[in-house]
């Protein structure tokens, strides 16, 4: 199963190598790593996308990843309620013949081209992982020539997923 793993760690050198030797000898699967400043200097933001077999190994990997000693905090959000996005550089074959409709295709993504060749165009375009392989998969026939992806980025939202409203009793009814 996929999990959001973020970090807020020092910024210092090694840090990120450190993190990925405990995921590399655990053995798991790190689909991506997003790493930038926050609001202070001297710590930075890890968005990690990491598959694991069941929720006793993400525990795990919390405790390990706490161990560390420039790790500040570590959590999995997967399950809260959070914004995620991505950012998804893509260029396409095109001719003046197809241009139109590629641009038609684009449009409903939000999507922009931001370089136009002769023989290919380049779409930036930012979201989701599912809006972002929904385009691809769209663009596919007119012929991908390359692809960057930036991996996730996230974090909690600042309204917390609401509980079920308790059945208030009043009077003994």
């Amino acid at each position: 199963m996929k999990r959001i793993v973020t970090a807020t760690v020092r910024n210092q050198s090694g840090v990120l190598n450190r993190i990925t030797g405990v995921m590399s000898r655990r053995q798991f699967n790190i689909e991506s790593i997003s790493v930038g400043h926050t609001e202070s200097p001297h710590v930075s933001r890890m968005t990690i996308v990491v598959h694991v077999d069941s929720l006793e190994q993400m525990e795990q990997l919390i405790k390990q990843l706490h161990k560390q000693i420039d790790v500040l905090k570590v959590s999995d959000i997967t399950e809260e309620a959070m914004i995620a996005r991505e950012l998804a550089l893509i260029k396409v074959s095109t001719s003046v013949a197809t241009r139109a409709e590629l641009y038609s295709l684009i449009d409903p993504f939000r999507a922009t081209v931001i370089d136009v060749g002769k023989d290919s165009i380049i779409v930036q375009v930012t979201g989701t992982q599912d809006k972002i392989e929904a385009l691809i998969e769209l663009l596919r026939p007119y012929g991908l020539k390359e692809i960057a992806r930036t991996g996730v980025t996230a974090f909690t939202r600042s309204m917390k997923k609401q509980e079920k409203p308790q059945k208030m009793i009043i009077n003994g009814q």
